[in-house]
């Protein structure tokens, strides 16, 4: 699958759950439940994945983990929060550039309608 049709499949994903769940809960729980419902369209996920800081050529394990990591191409940062702030479309935006990825989303599940929490960020 190209990228483009990896993010349609995730938001179509992301909809579905929140379609299901709402807003007002935590983070996890959107991120258990995504990482299932792509699953069940048979999308490569990992969820939880480290990434490490290259330094002076070596890999340093420095706590920061991807939420998603679907079809070996698409990092998915998930958030429930009031709204979303440039610190987390920096986060994002800092996760492609040390994975050397180009597309990423942001998805906040705290809205009334999902459509209103999506960003898609370019590296």
């Amino acid at each position: 699958m190209n990228i483009n049709d990896v993010t349609a499949v995730v938001i179509d994903s992301a909809m579905e759950v929140h379609t299901a769940l709402g807003p007002g809960l935590l983070e996890s729980a959107y991120e258990s439940c995504l990482k299932y419902e792509l699953a069940s369209r048979n999308i490569k996920v990992i969820s939880q994945l480290d990434l490490p800081i290259t330094y002076k050529n070596n890999q340093i394990d420095s706590g920061y983990r991807i939420d998603l990591f679907v079809d070996n191409q698409l990092i998915v940062e998930l958030k429930s929060v009031d709204r979303i702030l440039p610190i987390h479309e920096a986060q994002l935006l800092s996760y492609l550039r040390m994975s050397n990825l180009k597309i990423g989303l942001l998805l906040n599940f705290n809205v009334t309608r999902l459509k209103y929490g999506i960003k898609r960020l370019a590296n």
